[in-house]
């Protein structure tokens, strides 16, 4: 019963760091683009 337990709370924890590196790769492409277009109105 521990090791389900276990395993349970190890496949939740992988699930939220990858989710995580999906919210900011996400995040960085937004900065990304915002740096685009102030270089943009800039030239």
């Amino acid at each position: 019963m521990k090791k389900a337990i276990a395993l349970s709370f190890a496949l939740l924890m992988t699930a939220g760091a990858l989710a995580g590196c999906n919210t900011m790769e996400g995040a960085g492409e937004d900065v990304e683009r915002g740096g685009q277009a102030v270089q943009d109105a800039a030239e």
